[in-house]
């Protein structure tokens, strides 16, 4: 059996940058085995699969050792797969999660836009098992339905800083983000989710739907400019809307290829 796979570059205008994601198209569900074992062979941050039923897709994603309840940079690769290759008609891609619910992405030009729903946190202690995760401590914590946030003073302490992952890896959370305001955009930070099989991730798409009702109250706006200080650097544009967040970046392909399976 051979299963057709693309990588795509999200929220980056060229390869090399941003985030890489592989997508799967199916024409039905595999076994969740096989999809981890996919997964775990890609290596990559994110493996999204679909399927699709009637007029949306059902979507899934995949990390090299656990599904996550919601990932933006790979729906995003995942949609810019159906305009661009595998002949989606129409400008809005309409994608159902299991585990998050309706998802949409809009295309304009060379932007594609997600929708996805607004993180709920709360604002936690500064514990010493939070801040022992960082050698610069946060100046405040909050946790949202899967991961920290932390809330630093400047930009050049989210690009500086040192994780240490062994520790993060045993906080209860699928991993933690790092902020801070931003000098060329309203907004920067950083991923860390060792328990979930990334040490630092280029991209996160999930992780604005917290970030960015964050620093819309904050700011006092509601669209605003963000960027990932990873290695690979990602570039954002985000949107606060009721209980909604949208997303936009573009994609580039990297690859197509075939999975060979027994």
């Amino acid at each position: 059996m051979k299963q057709k796979i693309y990588q795509i570059d999200a929220f980056t205008d060229s390869v090399f940058s941003g985030n890489p994601a592989a997508v799967c198209p199916l024409e039905q569900w595999l076994s969740d085995e096989i999809l981890q074992k996919i997964a775990m062979e890609n290596n990559l941050s994110e493996t999204a699969f679909y399927v699709k039923q009637n007029n949306r897709y059902q979507i899934r994603w995949f990390t090299p050792t656990v599904e996550v309840d919601l990932c933006g940079h790979a729906t995003l690769a995942a949609a810019f797969v159906l305009f661009n290759h595998e002949n989606h008609q129409g400008n809005i891609v309409h994608f159902y999660s299991p585990r998050s619910g309706i998802l949409t992405v809009i295309k304009q030009g060379e932007l594609l836009t997600l929708n996805f729903p607004e993180d709920i946190f709360e604002p936690v202690e500064l514990s010493g098992e939070i801040t022992d995760c960082f050698d610069i401590k946060p100046r405040l914590a909050f946790k949202g339905k899967t991961d920290y946030l932390l809330v630093f003073d400047t930009e050049d302490e989210i690009r500086k800083i040192t994780p240490a992952f062994d520790l993060i890896s045993k906080l209860n959370a699928r991993g933690v983000i790092v902020t801070a305001r931003g000098s060329s955009v309203d907004f920067v930070s950083r991923f860390f989710a060792p328990q979930s099989g990334i040490n630092e991730d280029p991209v996160t798409g999930s992780a604005h739907t917290t970030l960015t009702p964050y620093w819309a109250k904050e700011l006092g706006k509601t669209e605003l400019t963000a960027m990932q200080l990873s290695e690979r650097k990602g570039y954002l544009q985000c949107k606060h809307t009721e209980d909604r967040i949208e997303i936009s970046g573009q994609g580039k392909l990297y690859l197509t290829g075939e999975i060979f399976l027994d």
